[in-house]
């Protein structure tokens, strides 16, 4: 247990649902699991009791009783549903200061608010494809891992946020393999599975059904993986995306790794939409997130579910005591 930590969560996009959900997740989980928010306090909606500290350790004297938050002040105040440009530079700012208050010890796991990545791009030239990149570099690691995850299902696609025109080009052997590393080693560390096992998509219809649907299973993911079986891994595979993820078949494995971004999230968002949870594995702390997105269409309207936002909390807590 780490009862002296609290999860420190990022405001993420201010204009979006982010704060909404942050406070109704503490409401829900005020008396279960230490927490401070990090943002501007303006940003937070007015029915939500919160006080600001200066400490994330002052958190678990005020969590039962108001929302602890970590000030950051913004350029601007925000208008829901509507990005500000002078803020970008802030929200980049937080992540960055969430990243050091967990890499310092002060708090337990990290928690992120969704982005919007064209908003951050428009206001501060922001570099990264989104926020996996972005925490990859701040940790200074080379290769990490997005896994979405939920009671009925964790699945990892193997490229993330590219065309699908690209998926071919870049899906190459050693890339695959550092992602099977990865997995393996984070289902390992911070779920505490000792031997995961691990089911790997296949990338055209039909796993290619020898060759008459596509050539990539039959020239070297079938070798990758005897390869990787004989080194210790738990895998089968290259299997038919198509009948991987009903009930039974996901008895059978503790994570599959889908070869692009909609072949991974379109079941466990079907499966499990409010429920699914963001991890990033390979970086050197917890890091989980609420798998949706800002929702501009409803932002400031008091009716965003809180759901996933009280599950990537949950998640990055028990994590964290792995």
């Amino acid at each position: 247990m780490i009862p002296d930590r609290p999860v420190v969560i990022s405001c993420g996009e201010p204009s979006g649902i982010g704060p909404e959900v942050a406070a109704r997740a503490w409401a829900m989980l005020a008396g279960e699991i230490p927490m401070v928010w990090l943002g501007d306090p303006r940003h937070l909606p007015h029915d939500i009791p919160h006080q600001v500290i200066d400490t994330p350790a002052q958190a678990l004297g005020v969590n039962s009783e108001a929302l602890p938050v970590l000030a950051h002040t913004f350029a601007k105040d925000v208008r829901p549903g509507i990005p500000e440009p002078a803020n970008a530079q802030n929200v980049i700012d937080v992540i960055a200061r969430g990243v050091d208050l967990v890499r310092s010890g002060e708090a337990c796991a990290l928690t992120t608010a969704p982005i919007h990545k064209k908003a951050l791009k428009d206001g501060a030239d922001f570099a990264y494809p989104g926020h996996t990149e972005y925490l990859a570099a701040l940790a200074g690691v080379a290769d990490v891992v997005m896994m979405l995850a939920s009671d009925q299902l964790r699945v990892v696609p193997a490229t993330i946020h590219i065309a699908l025109d690209q998926v071919p080009l870049l899906l190459t052997p050693s890339r695959l393999r550092r992602v099977i590393e990865i997995t393996a080693a984070g289902l390992q560390t911070q779920f505490g599975i000792s031997q995961p096992r691990i089911a790997v998509a296949g990338l055209n219809p039909h796993a290619g059904e020898g060759g008459t649907m596509g050539r990539e299973e039959q020239t070297w993911m079938v070798g990758l993986v005897r390869e990787m079986q004989a080194e210790g891994y738990a895998l089968r595979g290259p299997l038919p995306a198509d009948t991987m993820f009903h009930a039974a078949a996901r008895t059978s494995y503790d994570v599959a790794v889908a070869m692009y971004h909609d072949q991974a999230l379109i079941p466990i968002k079907t499966l499990d939409f409010d429920r699914g949870v963001n991890v990033t594995l390979g970086l050197p702390f917890v890091r989980t997130s609420p798998d949706h997105g800002t929702a501009f269409d409803i932002a400031g309207k008091g009716i965003a579910n809180p759901t996933s936002m009280i599950e990537a909390i949950r998640l990055a807590y028990k994590m964290a005591q792995k």
